[in-house]
């Protein structure tokens, strides 16, 4: 057998040692939260409004109530994301990472104890900004510090984590909400779990090691955004600004804008269109005559569970595909499902079924690969500000639509309709992928 051919029958796990699991496992619990975190805002907010705003105004508006506090949530996290990518390949990965942690920790934990929807928004927008800067960080750790063979999947692993959380959140919210330990504000109890990772910075000032690609790139002044540039710094021998190495060069500016658009869909997509599916869940129980407060809950349990198996798995099929093919596939089952799922009208149990494809479609699936793909189209001393500028700068275009969808559903016939519509955003990644480069099989970027 040939040394090629010994390398391609060798195990992904070869070559893995425990500091490889170690970047991941820390990484990894700081993901978890995150998703923990935006997924009890989803849940949280239809109980929240009512015991935070009048009876009737909840009731007449609470779809606006509820689409400003997801938008103003998605702007901080736009917002704090891209800073915190930006300080990230100043700083270093695990510093930043450290912050972020602490920090929405901190607040998250202040959201329970918010007396008016003012200070709700104003808690979230805050939580937002540092909850964005850990995603861009914690990627480009596993990405610099995992063997090639092994980075998607470890990656999709990683990104994982998310969907961890947000089966954790539902979990956790489905056990309240059949308890109501603390009655009309039992979702107080949500924030106060999403605390408990202010304990994970311990664990992790000990565990992780700061990224030596990073390090190396960075001592030799490697100023390129994308691989064989060979650009030069300023003659002063001072750094350039990161977003300046990054839009400076043609094919980075190209690479940029077309993944934020496939990014603006997948996060488009999730946050003004998935997040409904609980309430509607909760409209087809009603006119079946079920139990309200029931199917909401486990609807939301059963996405997430979708989500949680696409995100595990989303690493082996993106190297089974390509990437190209992946995310053509993807967004194609994404329009197709939301269609299906929101003009279901049938058997509840069916329903479930529906939910949990759509589950790993538009989550697991959906925010896999941009775990996976852009970390291989920079280089390490800009990749986590192209992440950020990727991941959470569509969220700064994005944050505004969970607004239009709540005055759409309001105003414009109901959730179906505005699902619908707002759905159409997917046919970008029927076109965008055809125009960036196939990256599967090759090493990262130095």
């Amino acid at each position: 057998m040939t040394a090629r051919a010994a390398t391609a029958a060798a195990s992904w796990r070869a070559g893995l040692t425990p500091k490889h699991w170690r970047v991941l496992w820390g990484s990894y619990l700081g993901w978890i939260f995150d998703g923990y975190e935006t997924f009890a805002l989803v849940v949280a907010l239809p109980p929240a409004l009512r015991t935070l705003l009048p009876a009737e105004e909840a009731a007449q508006s609470g779809a606006i109530y509820a689409g400003l506090a997801i938008g103003l949530t998605l702007l901080g996290w736009g917002i704090g994301g891209l800073a915190g990518g930006v300080m990230a390949d100043y700083f270093g990965r695990k510093r930043m990472m450290l912050w972020s942690i602490f920090f929405y920790a901190l607040l998250t934990g202040l959201t329970a104890f918010s007396t008016s929807f003012t200070m709700l928004i104003a808690m979230r927008f805050l939580t937002g900004l540092a909850l964005g800067a850990e995603w861009s960080t914690g990627i480009a750790l596993v990405a610099e510090s995992w063997p090639d063979k092994a980075r998607p999947k470890g990656l999709g692993f990683l990104q994982s984590g998310f969907g961890m959380g947000s089966f954790l959140a539902a979990a956790v919210w489905f056990v309240l909400n059949m308890s109501q330990p603390m009655g009309d504000d039992t979702w107080r109890l949500l924030f106060v779990i999403g605390a408990l990772p202010g304990l994970l910075v311990f664990y992790l000032i000990r565990a992780l090691e700061e990224s030596e690609r990073w390090l190396q790139a960075v001592r030799e002044q490697r100023w390129d955004a994308v691989e064989g540039e060979n650009a030069v710094g300023p003659a002063d021998g001072k750094r350039p600004f990161t977003l300046a190495i990054l839009f400076r060069s043609k094919e980075a500016r190209r690479r940029v804008w077309l993944t934020f658009l496939l990014s603006l869909a997948t996060t488009t997509g999730w946050w003004a269109i998935s997040t409904w599916l609980p309430v509607y869940a909760e409209q087809l129980a009603n006119a079946q005559g079920f139990a309200a407060g029931v199917w909401g809950p486990r609807i939301a349990l059963v996405y997430t569970f979708g989500g949680l198996i696409a995100y595990v798995v989303s690493g082996f099929v993106a190297d089974a595909l390509g990437r190209r093919l992946y995310l053509l596939l993807l967004f194609a089952a994404a329009l197709g499902i939301n269609w299906l799922t929101y003009l279901w009208t049938g058997d509840l149990w069916m329903f479930s079924a529906i939910a949990f494809f759509n589950g790993m479609i538009t989550l697991g699936f959906g925010y896999s690969w941009m775990a996976i793909y852009p970390v291989e189209l920079f280089t390490s001393t800009v990749r986590s500000t192209a992440a950020s500028v990727i991941f959470n700068g569509a969220r700064m275009v994005a944050w505004v639509f969970p607004i239009i969808a709540g005055n759409m559903v309001a105003n414009f016939g109901g959730i179906t309709n505005a699902a619908l519509v707002i759905s159409s955003i997917y046919v970008l990644g029927l076109i965008v992928p055809w125009f960036l480069p196939e990256t599967v099989g090759k090493p990262l970027p130095r």
